[in-house]
This record gives structure tokens, sequence and C-alpha cells, in this order.
């Protein structure tokens, strides 16, 4: 690898920068190019029915801006378009824009497609940097210029056919294509000429599109660029500077940040980063990492799966499952500790109100607010602690495994984790529990028992227990009295070869709802010899939990 023939780019010549110490705080205007830079990079690229699906689901999440298509490119942007605007499906709160080159044959051709939209904003590029300029154009500085300012006028030239009601709803975007690559004066140079020939105007603002077409620097480069732009052009009231921002070096989305911050208002991206190469900005993460922070990004992505399943359809592109907040593990847990903090974060939360502020560890947003479930925020494997198992148990099937006893739980589900060298899917733990804890009928298995309540006894003997047991293997019939059917069925087990033991800890609980209500039992026991095990009962009855939770620590 040789790094000599490599350069860094210049720095941008600004002084008394201002953006490092502001905060996104409001939503920029948000431009999808889903439709047509997104379209682009597709390996199969999207037939009509399918633009027309992806743009009514752009309009559903609130994009007033959406760049449709190339119509001088091929015959179906233009069909895709017309369809748009002669079946009336453009709302007339959104404004659609149209990409073309700066050349007189493509402006007529994409003038003509437009004709009768609600609201149009036309936008024209042409590529600024110097290797652009030697290598693809052969032009200098000057002729490149030339360029830009010639297909304003042809836009300009066009529009003199339209009634002046049609001339208003048509906007200008201009880009100075390889704008990261280009001399920032040069690009403010050939911005200034645009503006010029266009004219400057508050009422209808020109934008001008500033894009990392290809990111090849670090994002507060890109942010002196835009703070050095906002500074130097002329009319600056009458400017929207746009960011469009690639992915090269895998910041794209910190470059849009970085660049509202340091002055930008529009943003132009895709959804999920599709586009060229590594990819647009992606606006789903920009908008929710500003809701992270309590700013309202005015996009509607409260049913992010249902988002991120119209999208895979529709571009037959998949979702990295470690995508921020739409991946498949954006909200999984395999770390035991994480794990056990996200448990805790749950359990503390279930007790607060609703909208106390959102601070569960690991979990930068409540998945629930993007329609994310919480049953797959922990997924157990051989690396997961002793909380991850439990809160399954609990958020999936109602047991409130006592705390003491999770690591018991948590070392079980690990083993059987290892052994079979992947990950447990929730149905799997619970089969394992149930195993361990609720199905063992050996060495210690009752055959008959029944309690019965005493009358006109103290209240350390009020219940007796009498019936047979089996343990390994040979019947004993049992008796017993006590303080309640737990105490005397322990009592009973006296007379038998059942190792002496001590109840060092007991909890229950209900899980389900009404004729189906079980009590749970957890029981601890403690041996002559000083070692706990941990037993689990499940029964219609509360006595009989307890009993069946002492079997079932006898029998581990």
């Amino acid at each position: 690898m040789n790094a000599k023939k490599y350069k860094a780019f210049p720095a941008i010549p600004i002084e008394n920068r201002t953006w490092p110490s502001k905060r996104i705080t409001k939503a920029p205007i948000w431009c999808s190019v889903d439709l047509r830079d997104g379209n682009q990079a597709l390996i199969d690229p999207m037939g009509i029915e399918t633009k027309l699906a992806f743009f009514e689901l752009l309009v559903k999440l609130g994009f007033k801006e959406v760049e449709i298509g190339f119509p001088s490119a091929s015959d179906t942007e233009y069909d895709f378009i017309r369809r748009l605007i002669d079946e009336n499906r453009i709302p007339s709160d959104v404004t659609i824009q149209v990409l073309c080159q700066a050349r007189e044959k493509l402006v007529k051709r994409t003038m003509e497609c437009i004709k009768g939209a609600p609201s149009v904003i036309f936008h024209i590029y042409n590529s600024t940097s110097p290797a652009q300029r030697k290598y693809t154009f052969n032009k200098s500085k000057e002729e490149i210029i030339k360029i830009a300012v010639d297909g304003v006028k042809c836009i300009k030239e066009c529009m003199k056919d339209l009634s002046e009601e049609d001339r208003k709803k048509i906007r200008l975007e201009y880009s100075p294509e390889s704008y990261s690559m280009t001399e920032i004066d040069y690009a403010i140079e050939i911005c200034e000429a645009v503006g010029n020939e266009w004219g400057w105007s508050k009422e209808n603002k020109i934008i001008f599109n500033l894009p990392t077409t290809v990111e090849c620097y670090t994002p507060n480069v890109y942010a002196d660029s835009i703070e050095y732009f906002a500074s130097k052009i002329s009319h600056r009231d009458c400017v929207i500077i746009s960011t469009h921002c690639h992915n090269d070096r895998g910041t794209g989305v910190a470059s849009c940040e970085l660049g509202l911050l340091a002055g930008a208002d529009r943003v132009e991206g895709c959804l999920f980063g599709n586009g060229e190469r590594t990819g647009n900005l992606d606006i789903v993460t920009v908008a929710l990492n500003m809701f992270s922070e309590g700013v309202d990004p005015e996009l509607d992505f409260s049913n992010l799966p249902d988002i991120a399943d119209a999208y895979q359809e529709y571009t037959k592109m998949e979702i990295n499952p470690r995508s921020p907040y739409a991946g498949g593990l954006a909200y999984t847990a395999l770390s035991g500790g994480h794990q056990d903090a996200i448990a805790k974060g749950f359990a503390a939360r279930a007790k607060m109100p609703e909208d106390a502020i959102w601070d569960v560890p690991y979990l930068l947003i409540d998945p629930h607010d993007i329609g994310r479930k919480y049953e797959g925020i922990i997924r157990i494997n051989s690396q997961s602690g002793k909380g991850g198992a439990s809160f399954i148990l609990e958020h999936n099937y109602g047991y409130a495994i006592p705390k003491a006893m999770q690591p018991a739980i948590g070392d079980l589900i690990k083993a059987k984790s290892d052994a079979a060298q992947r990950e447990l899917q929730p149905e799997e733990i619970l089969k394992f529990f149930e195993e361990q804890w609720l199905g063992k009928k050996r060495p210690l298995e009752v055959l008959d028992l029944a309690s019965t309540q005493l009358e006109g006894h103290d209240e350390s003997e009020h219940v007796s227990t009498r019936g047979v047991v089996n343990y390994n293997g040979v019947k004993f019939s049992i008796g017993g009295k006590g303080n309640g059917p737990l105490d005397s069925f322990v009592s009973a087990l006296a007379g038998t070869p059942v190792p002496a033991f001590n109840i060092t800890a007991f909890h229950e609980h209900s899980v389900g709802q009404g004729s189906d209500t079980y009590a749970v039992a957890y029981v601890q026991i403690t041996m002559e010899d000083g070692k706990s095990k941990w037993g689990v009962g499940k029964s219609s009855n509360v006595g009989k939990a307890g009993v069946a939770a002492v079997i079932s620590a006898l029998n581990q």
C-alpha cells in the first residue's frame, strides 16, 4: 500500500469559525433523491409503477421536496413524471425536483416534461473540479462557468413561453458537481455567476447545492467550506444552501450534521443511504439523530419496520443488520453486561411516567417510538450474561426470576448456546429453563399428596400433609405438620432419605389472567454442606407451587 500516491486536500481558509459551538435545533428542508440519485445506483432501476409507489411513501413520510427524475435521460423517466402530473398525484404542498445537465437540448426536453406541475425545482449542474475540467471537459475555469451560465440562460429562454403564473412555479437549483474537490473560491465564483444570471430574490430563493460528490476529506473540512461559502456568497438572504453528502469515507452523516451546524439550510439524501458507490447520505439516520436529542425532524419514521420493508421491496437492496435505527440488530444485546443493564433500565422505566426522559442504558432511543418491538432487544448466545436469559423469560413468558437465581439460569443457557455454537431463540430458552426446573422427576417425585387444615392448633402447626413420594426408585409414605402447605411438606420429608435442608429464600408471583392464572414459586434451599440450590414450581394452587419448587430444587 503506497500512501505516497495520495495527498490531503487543502484546508479552507477560514478564520474564527463558529460552527463547532453550535447545535442543531430545528429540522432542515429535506429533499429525497431516492427516485433519481438513488434509482440510478440500482442494479435494476425501478419501473414506473414502483416509482409511483415509492413517491407515495416519501410523501407519506413528510417530504415536501422530492427529486423525481432526470426526464431528458430516458423515456421511463419522462413518462413517470408525466404520470405524476397528469394523474394529479403531487400534493399541493409538495415540490417536485427534476435534474438536468446545463445543455440546451436537455433543458428544453425537461421543460416540456414538467408542464402543468404545481411546483418545480429545476436542478442543473456541471462538474467543476480541476480533474473534471482537465480530463472530462478539457476546458478552462472561464469555459466551465460559461457552461453553467448558458444553462441558466436556456432555462430562462424556455420559460418565456410559460404564463406568468407558471413561471412563478419554477425555482432554480444549481450544483457545482464535484464541489468537494473544487477550489472553494472558484466554487463561489461560479455560483455567483449563476445567481447573477438567474436573478437574486428573497421570495424565490436560488438553491446552491454543495455536494461531496466524492467524500474526500474529514467532515470538519466540509463544515468549514459551508461556513466559508455562506460568509462569502453575495445576497445570502436570497440563497438556500443545500448539502448533498456521499459516504466514500464512511462519514456522510457526520458531514451533513456538521454542514448544518455551519449554516446549511437544506439536506438532500436517500432513505437508508442508497446511492452510487458507498451511497448517499442516510436521511433516516440524520433525522433520528435529531429526534434522539429532542428535535422534531418533521419526518414520520414511527413505523420504521414497514418503511424498511417497502424500501427493500422497491429497490431490491438490503439494509445491513448493523445499520443505525433500522438494522435488524440495532436493538439487540448479546453481551451479558449490556443485557443486564437493559433489563434493569426497563424495569426502572416501568415505574416512571410515560413522558419521563429516556435513559435506558445502551439504547439511544425507545425502540417503540419507531415501531420496533422489545422482544428482540436481548438475544442469547454463549457470550451472554446472567441477566439476558432472565429478561427473555420475564418479558416473553412472564417468569419474574429473582436476581439471586439469575446466575444459575445464565450458566445453563450459556452452556446450551456454547454446545449449539449459535444464538438461542426465545422459545429455546423457555424450553431449556422448563426442562431444568419444571420437568425433572428424579431423584424425588411426588406420587400422592394431600394437605389438611387443622382446627384448634397453634399457628406453628395448623396444616397437616400426608402422601407418598418416590426417592431414587423407592417409595416412602410421608406425613408432617407445619404452619402452611410448604412448611408441613418439608416436615414430612424428614422421615425419608432426602438430605436435610433449609429454605433460605422464597419468591412467588402470578402469571396469566382470569382462569388461566398460575402461581409461580421460586425457592432457594441450602443443604447441610452449605451448598444452595434453586427450584421453580408452577401450579394453579399457590401452596402446591411452593411444594413443587422445593421438589425442583432437590432435583437439581
